[in-house]
């Protein structure tokens, strides 16, 4: 077993880098506000209580206050599920408020390894459930809704989603999964890139994994790895989907096979796979991150007019 993957040792190294993306924290945010000035960052801060711990939450504002309550979308960051990396999705946020017209709820999510599987995915859910009930209060239409995720983020949307499938609701009018982790039953290092050094190094994974999933044994479960060939339910009414892969990316197979698993569901939207790109390839190239996040916007849009 490699060193970074034993469970004595992966969350040393998950909140070493935790440490430093706090140090990094006022950079980071400084650089994802001055991304797309096009769009205003008109924002406030929520709490939402759930079982697992409170979830503070940025709430982006359409523009205009006439006319109905707006549509809303609920969106997790990435970050292996052990970093908080919710200001790096500011542009995003922005960009879905001004182009899709939605509000968008940045939801700052409890993180491994202080709380592994399944409090995350739990927490998502009950969010996501939240914001749906409560949306005469707080200024949106909680019943034409959407979620979202990159990287992790993507695989708590999908683990959202399914849970509302199982759950019986909240409705959910489209998920979006930008290049998510959809198999963590298969070990990063048995995992290929079509290029020879990937962005996801095979140690990031190690650490992520066992992480957010110390027991091996769960790796397998369905709101953890939906694209594993273990999970067999049958998904038909499970939410509408737009899954994006990046050509490069570690994790565009499983993307890819999950894709094809919704499609049998009847409930792919689209799969777009941004060529010459990899893992988080919106962070740092804006012509692709902006034809991505206008894709993303038209069918978020189009979900819930």
């Amino acid at each position: 077993m490699p060193l970074l993957a034993r469970p004595s040792i992966a969350p040393v190294a998950a909140k070493v880098m935790q440490r430093g993306t706090r140090l990094a924290g006022r950079r980071l945010a400084a650089a994802s506000y001055a991304r797309f000035p096009e769009f205003p960052r008109k924002v406030r801060r929520l709490t939402i209580p759930t079982s697992v711990a409170p979830a503070p939450v940025t709430v982006y504002l359409p523009a205009g206050s006439d006319g109905p309550a707006p549509p809303v979308h609920v969106n997790f960051h990435g970050g292996g599920y052990v970093m908080t990396l919710t200001e790096t999705d500011d542009p995003l946020c922005r960009f879905l408020a001004a182009e899709a017209g939605v509000v968008v709820v940045n939801v700052d999510y409890a993180v491994a390894p202080q709380h592994p599987f399944p409090a995350p995915a739990r927490q998502a859910y009950e969010v996501v459930r939240w914001v749906a009930d409560n949306g005469a209060e707080q200024g949106w239409d909680g019943g034409r809704l959407t979620v979202g995720g990159q990287s992790a983020g993507g695989g708590l949307a999908a683990a959202v989603a399914r849970q509302a499938l199982e759950e019986a609701g909240p409705g959910i009018a489209l998920q979006v999964l930008h290049y998510p982790p959809l198999d963590l039953a298969t070990g990063v290092r048995n995992k290929r890139a079509a290029i020879a050094r990937p962005m996801l190094r095979p140690w990031m994974g190690d650490v992520f994994d066992t992480s957010y999933v110390p027991d091996e044994r769960l790796r397998r479960d369905r709101l953890v790895s939906p694209a594993h060939p273990s999970d067999t339910a049958d998904l038909m009414g499970i939410a509408p989907a737009l899954v994006v892969t990046a050509e490069y990316d570690v994790l565009k197979a499983e993307a890819q096979s999950y894709a094809d698993r919704l499609r049998t569901a009847g409930a792919l939207v689209g799969h777009h796979d941004v060529a010459g790109a990899d893992h988080a390839y919106d962070g740092k190239d804006e012509a692709k991150a902006r034809e991505t996040y206008a894709l993303i916007a038209r069918h978020v849009r189009e979900a819930v007019s």
